[in-house]
């Protein structure tokens, strides 16, 4: 019955980190950022910016580039909730968490202050 139990709960585990680990794999890539709704002024003020320069590029190791309101060179990203979570930090480690939904083609991430949609380059 102890090693009943045991295969159970590894396979469980394994279920769960295989469900965490597709998202991160279809996160991986260059995304352009095609829309931006902002929730506060000063996000309205810069959405054209944010529009034209727009771009984000996760990679496997945990790293991601690109530019949303300033650009970010060697920032990191922790995806988490199955998917649902996204913190992205910039080169300072300044924390920047959005709920995200993740497809093969579209991404949106939205915080409190702007919903944004990225497609793949």
């Amino acid at each position: 019955m102890k090693k009943f139990k045991l295969f159970i709960g590894i396979l469980l585990l394994t279920v769960f980190i295989i469900s965490c680990n597709q998202k991160r794999n279809d996160l991986i890539d260059s995304w352009k950022i095609t829309e931006v709704e902002a929730k506060t002024p000063h996000v309205d003020s810069v959405k054209g910016d944010i529009i034209a320069n727009g771009k984000l590029t996760f990679t496997k190791d945990g790293h991601v580039t690109g530019h949303i309101e300033t650009d970010i060179n060697d920032g990191t990203y922790a995806l988490t909730k199955k998917g649902k979570s996204l913190v992205i930090k910039d080169d300072n480690g300044t924390p920047f968490p959005f709920e995200s939904d993740i497809t093969d083609d579209k991404v949106i991430l939205e915080s409190a202050e702007m919903k944004l949609t990225l497609v793949k380059q």
